[in-house]
């Protein structure tokens, strides 16, 4: 999935507005408009697309955190840019950050999604990557969070 991909997916999983986004952003200390937010939801083919970098979409994850749970106290206001490339494990942790997800709930978002996950599948793409049960996630396993998110949030979605 790209990165553009999974913004327009969780921003609409979530219902969140424009004004939400630039919202998160700021709280991340990154500074993007309502143009900006517009051009990242475009799709690939149509004109003032703007992709979407690891940089971009750890932003706003770190963003959503701060907006859904609050400031961490002492917390810079710019997030520091990781050097590593910004994995599918990264963002489902921010998301399951984020929204406060408990095994067990997101357990119950994979399900909604008809991709049933085990215990210790979930436990794995958690782990530290030098961790031996170390499982990296993969885009379909993202792609069916998103979806189960999308079901949770805007019920109203009928799949």
């Amino acid at each position: 999935m790209t990165n553009n991909d999974v913004f327009r997916r969780l921003r609409y999983a979530l219902n969140l507005n424009n004004q939400a986004v630039v919202e998160a952003f700021r709280l991340s200390g990154m500074k993007m408009g309502q143009a900006d937010i517009t051009s990242l939801v475009k799709k690939e083919d149509e004109e003032g697309f703007r992709e979407c970098g690891d940089e971009v979409l750890q932003a706003f994850l770190d963003g959503l955190i701060a907006l859904k749970r609050g400031k961490r106290e002492g917390a810079d206001d710019k997030a520091a840019p990781s050097s590593e490339q910004l994995t599918n494990n990264d963002i489902l942790k921010k998301i399951r950050i984020a929204l406060s997800l408990k095994e067990d709930e997101m357990l119950a978002i994979f399900k909604l999604a008809s991709f049933p996950v085990s215990k210790s599948e979930l436990s794995a793409v958690f782990r530290a990557k030098e961790h031996e049960n170390y499982k990296p996630c993969g885009d379909q396993m993202l792609r069916n969070f998103l979806k189960g998110l999308t079901m949770k949030y805007r019920e109203s979605v009928q799949h």
